[in-house]
């Protein structure tokens, strides 16, 4: 489960079909990489940090570990 995309996606008021539209990643493989059933790409790990949070590194956005 990817918590700081979530949340970015939350403070930004992006659903994941509007993720998906934006980056063009199909919708059920998104919410997958989302829920952690599937693994990210650089590509698109990329698209989905400019989608989101362009303010952001993809370290940040993409980092899953509790503090």
């Amino acid at each position: 489960m990817l918590r700081n995309l979530k949340a970015e996606m939350i403070r930004r008021d992006i659903t994941a079909l509007e993720l998906s539209e934006k980056t063009g990643i199909r919708y059920q493989t998104l919410t997958a990489k989302i829920a952690g059933t599937s693994p990210v790409t650089v590509k698109e790990a990329k698209a989905i940090r400019d989608a989101v949070a362009p303010d952001k590194t993809i370290d940040e956005l993409f980092d899953d570990e509790e503090s």
